[in-house]
């Protein structure tokens, strides 16, 4: 084919490599999460906890 195609395999495979790279990223942040709130963020429950102390 063109030289294009060449450039077009390798931007298929860095949108692949990003695609495994978020899932990855996903993956540890919920693995991180407390148990309690597995859909809470708990740097912002801290931040909102020391308010509360002020």
């Amino acid at each position: 084919m063109w030289p294009m195609s060449k450039d077009l395999s390798r931007e298929e495979r860095l949108a692949a490599q990003l695609r495994a790279n978020l899932k990855r990223r996903k993956a540890q942040k919920r693995a991180m999460a407390p148990a309690a709130d597995p859909g809470g963020d708990a740097d912002s429950q801290d931040l909102s906890n020391r308010a509360d102390e002020g």
